[in-house]
């Protein structure tokens, strides 16, 4: 296959989801109409909460899920699969539901993003893909969300394209940190493909090409003097780079009556750097001269610079967010819930282990978010069947998640259902809003959580909280299986 002939997704999943599936249909569980949740269990870096992400790309994979001749004649060669199964598999069509938390949304451990509601064989086969969706970009999301909120306003810009992992990871990881609430992107394609705004100026190769860094600076400036950035560490920062800057600023710009410009630094102690760089650029009148900064940048060292008094503009951050070093998996998992019966019951699931964390939800549920009519802020998350209604001009007791024991009561809330719907019997029925929008929506929404949760340590337990009847029914699951 050519590098660059286009993939059939489809076959972007786990080789198991087909043996289950070839077994679901000699088994005669072809048609058995299951309901899964895809969840995470904890939140990066110890966090209070993650955003979601992903659901346009998985839009667009159900929506083109076919199973080529190719394919078959692969699998019919791996010598496992029952013919009558491959003939299945050739006239393939996701004929499902799905319903998801829409992206930019705030989201916390064990509550489900999506779900879906399909015959077995769809419901597994997808498995993979949403997952590596969902995994990826709410991770990615996640961590520029949190470098942006350290950057207390000031501009962020994903710089990580050449240490992603992969072409995937660069583009769809620039994305991911756009609704995070990054500012830009150094990498161009997303910004063709997405409308991620990609900017940049020059490298240290730029300054070390010309006989000298006066030389390369006035080069620069004389040909993009509406757009001049000059990276001042190649040498010596203080010495030659800002001075030299600022004599091609005073030479090339103000004639022109410019005054937007700006200097980046890529190494040194940026707190100090700054702090005198910035000195200088004012004494020389250059007051408007905007500062950026790179190199190895994350939240914490963002936080520290600014405690130190650095004097910075603009952060671009690259290897530790797009790959999001700190901890680089999300951990979010696809678990079963409920089977329909024949009669059209649905008949509650559940996945018991000796880690209690990795206790399943049972059955076919609803997601709600309490918001507080007086201050705004969310105060809770309920999960509850999908069959019940929350009344919220009632006050309610919901359950401290640290202290089960110990209840706290909500009032004067009211209540919004999280999930909403995705495809319909296979039909999509969702529009999948701009870039932009989502990116907006994802900013206003975490702005709607108080500042406890959203702490970098020790954050506040954010309430996620299961109804009455739905914490009975998976009582009696444990009860039946001897773990309660």
């Amino acid at each position: 296959m050519a590098v660059n002939e286009k993939l059939n997704l489809t076959m972007l999943c786990d080789f198991y989801e087909l043996t289950m599936g070839n077994g679901y249909f000699e088994k005669g569980y072809k048609d058995r109409i299951c309901y899964f949740d895809l969840f995470f269990r904890r939140c990066p870096d110890g966090g209070g909460f993650a955003i979601a992400a992903g659901l346009e790309q998985i839009v667009n994979y159900i929506q083109d899920l076919h199973f080529s001749a190719e394919d078959i004649e692969y699998l019919r060669g791996r010598k496992l699969f029952n013919e009558e199964f491959l003939e299945y598999l050739a006239n393939f069509k996701f004929t499902g539901d799905i319903w998801a938390v829409p992206e930019g949304t705030p989201i916390f451990p064990h509550e489900p993003i999506i779900t879906v509601r399909a015959p077995a064989i769809e419901a597994q086969l997808i498995e993979t893909f949403l997952l590596l969706s969902v995994n990826h970009q709410s991770l990615i999301a996640t961590k520029a969300n949190r470098v942006v909120r350290a950057a207390q306003g000031r501009t962020v810009l994903e710089f990580g394209s050449r240490r992603a992992q992969g072409a995937d990871a660069a583009i769809l990881g620039s994305r991911a940190a756009y609704i995070g609430g990054c500012n830009g992107t150094a990498c161009t394609i997303s910004d063709q493909l997405f409308g991620v705004y990609a900017g940049g100026t020059m490298a240290h190769a730029w300054v070390q090409m010309f006989d000298s860094e006066y030389e390369a600076f006035k080069a620069y400036c004389e040909i993009y003097p509406e757009n001049a950035t000059l990276l001042v560490d190649t040498y010596n920062t203080l010495k030659s780079g800002v001075p030299n800057a600022i004599r091609v600023f005073n030479e090339v710009l103000k004639p022109k009556g410019i005054t937007k410009c700006g200097i980046r630094l890529d190494s040194g102690d940026m707190a100090y750097l700054t702090q005198k760089a910035r000195q200088m650029l004012d004494d020389a009148g250059w007051t408007e001269c905007k500062i950026s900064v790179s190199n190895s940048l994350d939240e914490y060292i963002i936080q520290d610079l600014l405690r130190q008094g650095a004097k910075i503009d603009m952060f671009g951050v690259g290897e530790r967010l797009i790959t999001a070093r700190s901890e680089p998996v999300f951990g979010g998992v696809y678990k079963l819930a409920a089977v329909e019966q024949d009669d059209g019951s649905i008949q509650p699931k559940i996945k018991i282990s000796e880690n209690v964390g990795k206790i399943t939800n049972p059955h076919f549920k609803k997601l709600y978010r309490f918001y507080g009519n007086d201050t705004g802020k969310a105060i809770a998350d309920y999960l509850c069947l999908h069959d019940e209604v929350v009344d919220d001009s009632k006050d309610m007791e919901i359950f401290d998640p640290e202290a089960t024991w110990k209840t706290k009561t909500v009032y004067n809330f009211t209540a919004k259902e999280l999930q909403v719907p995705i495809f319909v019997k296979g039909e999509l029925v969702y529009q999948c809003p701009s870039l932009e929008e989502v990116r907006s929506y994802c900013l206003q929404q975490v702005d709607m959580l108080w500042d406890e949760v959203k702490r970098f340590d020790n954050p506040h337990t954010y309430y996620v909280d299961l109804s009455q009847k739905l914490w009975d029914i998976k009582y009696d699951l444990l009860k039946r299986n001897g773990k309660a």
